[in-house]
């Protein structure tokens, strides 16, 4: 990473914002298109830090010097969730890197159509600081995302090839025809699907998670039949085979 930029800041924040940000220019590309580079956003776009000059997609950037683990810290969570419900969630690039040598260590990508609201958790409002009202922020569960839809683009300091990064989110792309609440049901059901860790699996196996499912949406009185009603969308949009009625196989996509 561009370290030298640091030296012109004393605050960490500071320092870690305009090196990842410059290393984002110059190394980020986009995975939707052939673009090798994005262009950066003026720095009052608070939404997002890139677009791709090609397909307009609009990219954030969050960096951390402390390994990504389950959580990325996010904005404020009314606004997330009204960005997901308005289906105007930006691709994610989450980078982990080493102080003080500054290099980049982890690097992954969230799709900007795979973030169930499940995946935002609401953190405990902040004390008001020149503020008319409390503050409310959330956090991104990453475990909550479905395993297909965290795509490595660096991982202990080696690199994907693009072409790869480029073939995994393209498979993931039939999810962005669903409108965003229906996706959300469908990323939850495929994240359980995966939990399972089988390829061959039935009905039965996905409804011990009724209750999980009830919990997370709450208005909806026939988990199964939405079970059912997902895994055939996740068939047609080419993540299951059915096997026969009530059984079915994962088309290996990780």
């Amino acid at each position: 990473m561009p370290a030298h930029l640091a030296l012109s800041y004393k605050n960490l924040s500071q320092q870690a914002r305009v090196v990842s940000e410059a290393w984002g220019r110059d190394n980020l590309y986009c995975p939707n298109c052939q673009s090798p580079v994005l262009k950066p956003e003026p720095n009052n776009r608070a939404a997002f830090d890139y677009s791709c000059p090609n397909c307009k997609l609009p990219f954030q950037l969050k960096s951390q010097s402390k390994p990504i683990r389950n959580r990325i810290a996010d904005a404020a969570y009314s606004a997330m969730m009204q960005a997901i419900f308005e289906d105007r969630t930006p691709n994610l690039y989450a980078l982990h890197y080493s102080r003080p040598s500054w290099e980049v260590r982890n690097l992954i990508l969230i799709p900007h159509f795979a973030f169930p609201a499940s995946a935002i958790q609401k953190r405990n409002p902040t004390t008001p600081v020149k503020r008319g009202s409390a503050w409310i922020g959330c956090n991104i569960v990453l475990g909550n995302i479905p395993p297909d839809a965290r795509i490595s683009i660096i991982s202990n300091g080696i690199p994907t090839p693009p072409h790869q990064v480029r073939e995994r989110f393209s498979r993931l792309k039939p999810l962005k025809e669903l409108e965003p609440d229906e996706r959300g049901w469908t990323l939850d059901v495929l994240r359980i699907v995966r939990s399972l860790s089988k390829k061959d699996f039935s009905n039965s196996d996905v409804y011990a998670f009724e209750s999980y499912l009830k919990r997370l949406h709450p208005d909806n009185n026939t988990i199964q039949e939405q079970i059912r009603k997902q895994l055939q969308i996740l068939r047609d949009r080419g993540f299951l085979v059915q096997v026969k009625r009530g059984n079915w196989a994962l088309k290996e996509q990780i």
